[in-house]
């Protein structure tokens, strides 16, 4: 990995530390030729087929600009307007999922069509490599690759999202007008006043863009959670690999640590383990309708239960991190051949605290030197075979099971790391 101090043209001269502390989520940044002779990591021909697989997530979106013909008129009638009068809030737009048929996508020719593959880095090796240059953010905010391909005028209009993004220009061209966060959204969220209403898309009602720039093979531009943005192929079809990083709510994450809590507590219900609530001295009441003082005593001492253990919201937060996406699956593995180096699986989450080690939505328990070297494989995402050799014999026993599981598998020579 590059020092995280030294300068690097993906970030314009930035050293990731510098970007990290003057940029990150603060303001847009472009930068030319950031990724000089970059290369689609699939062809157009392969990537339409990719978007016709099961369990590949992928949308057409396609726009039927009505507003083109009228925009001269529009433009004299409200020129002092702000953009909730923009073309893109009164074109017809079309969304649908896949899978894909070629048939059921446009024709090349047709103008204004948009594919979008999100997870291309789990099906892809050269764009799930494409990854390894952005790894000075932390992983445990990675969400994907994404690759957009769009015929000229393409593009899914403006609009914003709730991540943070590295947008690298890989063929052709495209315009980006960016705009700051609506003032819904300053403090969070924004609300649904924001988004212009009865569209499949989440086109932004006001779009006032502060830049507009278009992007070159190799140029690159990063952009922070909620602002506005709107790309567009311009001269042609173009593609577009967006490195998302996601941005998740408290509400969202409590909600599914919570569930974690709940699904352990249910396990304890299950096993016979569970306290059960007694009121031997409950009386005869009058006003059945009352819950018991009691039963409410009861109830907070089982939420405090659950948070007891010190460790118990690191780890279901860790877990949560490290989970997949529902789309994704595992093929079983065969078991580890003696003296493998290792690497994990291009889908395989894998993160680590000051107590555990977290990969696929499990955690497990680790110090000492086995947390050290997993720790190195969470960070690396490969382990060499005399540091596998070196892993205690219940460290090696997981190894073997996420081996099997199809979460880890052998490296290939040329892929060990010193």
């Amino acid at each position: 990995m590059t020092s995280l101090h030294a300068p690097t043209r993906l970030l314009g001269g930035l050293s990731p530390q510098a970007f990290m502390r003057r940029v990150w989520q603060r303001r847009p940044w472009l930068v030319r030729q950031a990724w000089p002779g970059v290369r689609p990591p699939i062809p157009q021909a392969e990537l339409f087929a990719l978007a016709g697989r099961e369990g590949v997530e992928s949308r057409l979106v396609v726009r039927d600009a009505i507003g083109a013909a009228a925009g001269g008129r529009r433009k004299a009638a409200a020129g002092k307007a702000k953009s909730a009068s923009n073309a893109a809030a009164t074109d017809r737009w079309q969304v649908r999922h896949g899978p894909f048929t070629r048939r059921m996508l446009p024709p090349l020719a047709r103008p204004g069509w948009t594919l979008l593959v999100q997870g291309l880095d789990l099906h892809v090796g050269a764009a799930h490599a494409m990854l390894a240059p952005f790894r000075f953010v932390p992983a445990a905010r990675l969400d994907d690759l994404m690759i957009s391909w769009a015929s000229p005028g393409g593009g899914v209009g403006p609009h914003m999202d709730s991540y943070d993004v590295f947008l690298v220009q890989v063929q052709g061209r495209r315009r980006w007008r960016v705009a700051p966060p609506p003032p819904s959204a300053v403090s969070g969220s924004p609300d649904s006043d924001a988004f212009v209403p009865g569209l499949p898309v989440k086109i932004l009602r006001e779009f006032e863009p502060v830049h507009d720039w278009v992007l070159e093979p190799g140029d690159m531009l990063y952009l922070p959670p909620l602002w506005g943005h709107d790309g567009e192929a311009v001269g042609g079809e173009c593609m577009t690999c967006s490195v998302g990083f996601r941005t998740p709510t408290g509400p969202d994450l409590a909600r599914e640590m919570l569930q974690r809590l709940a699904d352990e507590a249910g396990d304890a219900a299950q096993d016979g383990t569970a306290a059960l609530y007694t009121d031997a001295s409950q009386p005869a009441t009058a006003t059945p309708g009352l819950v018991p003082v009691a039963l409410q005593r009861f109830a907070a001492r089982a939420v405090a239960q659950a948070l007891r253990d010190p460790l118990a919201l690191p780890r279901t937060l860790g877990e949560t991190l490290s989970e997949p996406k529902p789309q994704v699956w595992f093929d079983a593995g065969a078991p580890l051949p003696g003296g493998s180096a290792v690497q994990l699986d291009p889908r395989t989450r894998m993160l680590y605290d000051a107590r555990h080690v977290f990969i696929n939505g499990e955690s497990y328990r680790a110090g000492g030197r086995d947390a050290t070297l997993l720790r190195r494989l969470a960070d690396t995402r490969t382990l060499p075979a005399a540091d596998v050799a070196r892993l205690g014999a219940g460290a090696a026993e997981c190894l073997q099971q996420w081996v099997e599981a199809g979460w880890v598998r052998a490296a290939p020579a040329s892929e060990e790391t010193t």
